[in-house]
């Protein structure tokens, strides 16, 4: 319920900020006179925004089984998945969350993910080649990250952002498609070729940037996953996690691209920093022996 306040709350606070904005700027009163209808373009722009980042996280436990190929433990058949579940419920009950699915999918690379649009119904995979090239410590580290994601609401927090981003992005596309169609054009006829072509370029350019803001806060999220999963397993474990991680970056992800940002590599490759869904892991260890100071207290609750 309060995740669906918080959804609300940001959807009227965009709309609001961005009606007061137009208002300030006397773009309302210059656009009236050209037919652009403020309001209805702003709650478009919201609709679609928002329920393309929505619609996407409701169906993200779905899409990752899919894409991924996981399969979901639901009666340990060996060793190593009882010890899988049991961390994992170990966990989560620390955390104070629900118990979340847990899977393993089939991926020479080192990596784990976590995702769900409820923190009390999610889902943790791991990667054989994690199993195989983990420490039992390391491995525990891991699961500790990818359960404070969940704890933190990582996921909800990125949709949310996703969803004003997108808001923002059409509507200043459609925008500037109008001005050229119709200020600068002077087409009186309906939206003209210029208004199609110009809102499509708008949406690339803007939306590339905008990507940005969405980057930098998945950055930021994998500070306070790696203490949530020091303080789930030990400082020490998560740094040695994130040490074999650095340890085999070479190796290329085998995440499908969809879920780079919900994986605990990442696939920053060769892009520049703006544009990389996670730090580099000099700075994550660096942070956590430095005192790990986005230990959160209790999770975002």
């Amino acid at each position: 319920m309060k995740r669906i306040f918080l959804f609300i709350l940001t959807n009227l606070a965009v709309m609001v900020v961005l009606s007061i904005s137009m208002k300030l700027l006397g773009l309302d009163r210059a656009l009236a006179g050209t037919g652009f209808n403020v309001t209805a373009v702003l709650v478009m722009s919201g609709i679609i925004g928002f329920g393309g980042a929505l619609f996407s996280l409701a169906i993200s436990k779905w899409s990752a089984k899919m894409m991924t190929k996981a399969h979901v433990i639901e009666t340990p058949s060996n060793l190593t998945e009882r010890w899988l579940v049991d961390t994992v419920h170990r966990q989560a009950r620390e955390a104070g969350i629900g118990m979340p699915e847990v899977a393993i999918y089939d991926a020479p690379d080192v990596n784990a993910f976590a995702t769900g649009m409820n923190k009390n119904n999610a889902l943790v995979a791991v990667s054989t080649g994690l199993l195989n090239n983990m420490s039992r410590d390391e491995a525990e580290a891991v699961l500790g990250h990818e359960v404070s994601h969940i704890a933190n609401g990582d996921m909800v927090t990125l949709a949310l952002i996703q969803g004003v981003v997108n808001t923002f992005v059409i509507f200043l596309a459609r925008f500037v498609g109008y001005v050229v169609d119709r200020i600068i054009l002077k087409n009186e006829n309906g939206h003209g070729i210029a208004f199609y072509a110009t809102t499509i370029v708008a949406e690339l350019v803007l939306g590339i940037l905008a990507s940005t803001i969405v980057m930098w806060f998945s950055r930021q999220r994998e500070f306070r996953a790696d203490a949530g999963g020091a303080k789930l397993a030990g400082r020490e474990k998560m740094i040695a996690a994130l040490a074999r991680l650095k340890a085999v970056h070479e190796a290329p992800a085998e995440l499908p691209s969809q879920m780079k940002a919900f994986g605990i590599r990442g696939g920053g490759g060769g892009l520049s920093k703006l544009f990389m869904t996670h730090p580099p892991l000099e700075e994550r260890i660096e942070a956590l022996r430095a005192g790990a100071p986005q230990i959160a207290n209790e999770w975002g609750r």
